[in-house]
């Protein structure tokens, strides 16, 4: 029965839980209620503890290993060279479960934030890299100083439409304002 579990348990970690499996696991266990018991008391605690202890890198292993595949390469520019306060794109449609290469720039002659806290919250952080820098870690906010460029890669994770400003005194109330919708 131990093997049994086992078995259960790999299929399980690797998100390839079926109604075959269940079936199978069903058939060969020795008969009897209490063998039934012991069965679906099992499975149940494998499921919780499987859940319970699923990280976001965990969960991006599930749709394969997607730090090794190449970035969805999405560019946005925080203002323009005529200094009006837009980002440009203001609208990014995102999956969930895709490495996204995030390219920011500032073109204009005002520093600027991409401030997404929500956003921030609903994605996993590879790195952001500015200049020489290479950052790691949660990222709730870039500030681009006039004529900088970073980059932000990370992986979209939790479905939702996130607000995008840029939080400088009468930025937002300009229309420098978006939305970040991430979808299933």
């Amino acid at each position: 029965m131990f093997k049994l579990f086992t078995v259960i348990y790999k299929h399980l970690s690797q998100g390839k839980i079926t109604a075959r499996l269940l079936q199978f696991a069903f058939v060969h266990s020795q008969t009897g209620v209490r063998s039934l018991q012991k069965l679906c008391s099992t499975l149940t605690l494998l499921l919780c503890f499987n859940f319970i202890h699923t990280t976001p890198a965990m969960a991006a292993n599930f749709t394969g290993d997607l730090l090794k595949q190449p970035a969805i390469e999405i560019t946005v520019s925080l203002g323009n060279s005529a200094n009006e306060l837009k980002f440009e794109p203001n609208h990014l449609e995102l999956l969930a479960g895709k490495r996204y290469q995030l390219s920011l720039t500032n073109p204009s002659q005002l520093k600027h934030y991409f401030t997404a806290k929500d956003f921030a919250d609903g994605i996993w952080t590879q790195k952001v890299e500015a200049g020489n820098v290479e950052i790691k870690g949660a990222i709730h906010e870039l500030e681009l100083k006039p004529g900088a460029k970073a980059e932000w890669v990370f992986i979209a994770l939790k479905s939702g439409k996130y607000g995008l400003r840029c939080p400088i005194p009468g930025h937002t109330e300009a229309g420098m304002t978006g939305e970040i919708v991430i979808s299933n």
